[in-house]
C-alpha cells in the first residue's frame, strides 16, 4: 500500500495514499480542532467559521470560490465534529493545484465580509431550527449533554441561537488564530496523487501557518444523568448510553464488536428482540463512539409513546443478559466480518480514505496499516466482549428521551433500575 507521509517546515504533516486505476484524487485539510475547543461564551464558532471560509478571502469572492472549483468538474465541502474540523475537495488529477490553492486561501486569508457573516448567521440560525425540528437530532444532542454535563462536549456542535446570534468576525479571526496552527493540522490525499508535488505544493501555499502549538482542550469528564423533552411528535425516542473506551484504549475495538452484536445489524441481539420478535418499534440500532479522552456507547430507538416503557425494559434484559452470559463464537464472528467488510470498503473510496487517513494522525500519530487494523479485531475474544459489557453496566447511565411517554411512572421505574444495576456493579 502506498502510504506516504512527511511533514512541512512548520510542523503540518501531509499524507497520501496512491491509488492506481483512478483519476481523480480526494484531498482536505483536517484541523484537530473542533466545538470541544470552544471557550463557553464560543459555542459554536466552529462551526460558524467553517461555514464562512467559503464566503469570500482576499482574493475571491464567495461566487469565485464557487465558479473556479465547479468549472473543472470538482466540489469542495467541509464539516465541523467535536474534535475536528475538516475541509476537502475532490478534482481530477491535473486539478490537484487549483484545489489546494483554494483550501489553502479559504483557511489563510478568510474576508468575514460583515454582509456574508449576517446571511451565514442566518443561515445556521435556519440550520438550528431543522435540528430542533428533528426529534433523532434532538435526542442525540440531550444524550450528549447528558453524558457530559456543563462542558465543551456536551453542548450541540452548532451552538445556540443565542450564541449565534452574538458572533462577530473577531470572534470568528480570534478562534481561527488560536486553533488553525499548523502542528495540529494534516494534509491528506487519496487517489491520483503524487506525494512529492504535493509537499511542493503544500510548502508553497501553507508556509504561513503558526509554528506554535494550540493550547490543549479541556478532559472529556463522563457524567451521567437524565434530559427530556416532551415536544409533541408523534414517536418516543430514546438514547441509553454509557461510558465507553476512548480511541486510544486497549478495548476500543473490543466496544465495536460488542456494539455490532448488540445493535449493528438485522441480525443483532436488540433488533431480532425488540423489532423481529416483539414488534416494539421500527429502528433500533446500537454504536460506540471515541474520542481521545473517552467514548459512549449508545442505543437509539423510537416507539409509540405507550411502549416506551416496555422498549426500555427489553433493551435493560438484554444488557444484562451480555453481561451475564456472554456471547456465542458465531455471534462475534458475523461482527467482525461486518467490521472488516467496512474497513475494506473505505480503501475503495478515495474521499473516505483521506478521511481515514487523516484522522488516524490526529488520534494516533501515524497511519494504521490496513492489516493491523483487520488483526486488532481479529484478536477480540468473546470473553473480551462479556467482560467489557459487565464494564459497561457499572458506569453511569445517560439517558434522554425527545417525545410524549405515558407510562410516566412505569418508565421512570425501568430506567432507575438502570442506575440500581450500575450502582451494584461498581
Amino acid at each position: 500500500m502506498s502510504v506516504e507521509v512527511s511533514r512541512l517546515s512548520n510542523g503540518l504533516t501531509v499524507v497520501t495514499h496512491a491509488m492506481a486505476e483512478v483519476e481523480t484524487v480526494s484531498l482536505g485539510l483536517w484541523i484537530g480542532a473542533g466545538s470541544r475547543s470552544e471557550a463557553e461564551f464560543e459555542h459554536g464558532v466552529a462551526h460558524f467559521l467553517e461555514h464562512m471560509a467559503f464566503k469570500g478571502t482576499a482574493r475571491r469572492s464567495a461566487r469565485d470560490i464557487a465558479e473556479e472549483i465547479e468549472a473543472v468538474g470538482g466540489d469542495l465541502n467541509a464539516a465541523t465534529g467535536l474534535d475536528s474540523t475538516a475541509y476537502y475537495a475532490r478534482v481530477m488529477r491535473k486539478d490537484l493545484g487549483l484545489a489546494l490553492d483554494l483550501l489553502s486561501d479559504i483557511l489563510l486569508n478568510p474576508r468575514f465580509d460583515p454582509e456574508e457573516l449576517e446571511r451565514e448567521r442566518d443561515v445556521i440560525l435556519q440550520e438550528i431550527a431543522s435540528s430542533i425540528d428533528s426529534p433523532e437530532d434532538t435526542v442525540f444532542e440531550l444524550a450528549q449533554e447528558a453524558a457530559y454535563p456543563d462542558q465543551p462536549v456536551g453542548r450541540p456542535i452548532l451552538g445556540t441561537a443565542a450564541s449565534v446570534g452574538l458572533f462577530q468576525r473577531d470572534h470568528l479571526g480570534s478562534y481561527l488564530a488560536a486553533q488553525y496552527r499548523a502542528p495540529s493540522m494534516v494534509l491528506a490525499a487519496a487517489g491520483a496523487v503524487d506525494h512529492a508535488a504535493l509537499l511542493a505544493e503544500a510548502e508553497h501555499r501553507l508556509a504561513s501557518l503558526s509554528t506554535e502549538t494550540p493550547a490543549p482542550h479541556s478532559e472529556a469528564r463522563y457524567g451521567g444523568g437524565v434530559r427530556r423533552s416532551e415536544r409533541p411528535f408523534e414517536q418516543t425516542h430514546l438514547v441509553l448510553g454509557f461510558e465507553a473506551p476512548p480511541y486510544r484504549h486497549a478495548d476500543y475495538f473490543a466496544a465495536q464488536v460488542m456494539a455490532g452484536a448488540l445493535g449493528g445489524g438485522m441480525s443483532s441481539r436488540l433488533f431480532q428482540e425488540v423489532r423481529e420478535r416483539r414488534g416494539l418499534c421500527y429502528t433500533i440500532y446500537a454504536f460506540s463512539s471515541g474520542l481521545i479522552d473517552s467514548g459512549m456507547f449508545a442505543v437509539y430507538a423510537a416507539t409509540g409513546p405507550d411502549r416506551a416503557d416496555n422498549l426500555l425494559a427489553v433493551i435493560h434484559d438484554e444488557l444484562h443478559r451480555a453481561a451475564d452470559t456472554g456471547f456465542t463464537e458465531s455471534e462475534i464472528d458475523r461482527v467482525k466480518a461486518q467490521l472488516k467488510m467496512s474497513l475494506l470498503q473505505g480503501l475503495e473510496s478515495s474521499g473516505a480514505r483521506a478521511e481515514q487517513l487523516a484522522r488516524q494522525i490526529l488520534i494516533h500519530g501515524r497511519p494504521l496499516p490496513t492489516e493491523e487494523l483487520i488483526e486488532r479485531v481479529e484478536a477480540v475474544k468473546p470473553s473480551d466482549v462479556q467482560s467489557l459489557v459487565m464494564s459497561l453496566l457499572s458506569s453511569p447511565l445517560s439517558l434522554a428521551t425527545v417525545g410524549p411517554i405515558l407510562n410516566v411512572a412505569r418508565f421512570d421505574a425501568v430506567a432507575a433500575k438502570f442506575a440500581m444495576a450500575s450502582s451494584e456493579a461498581a
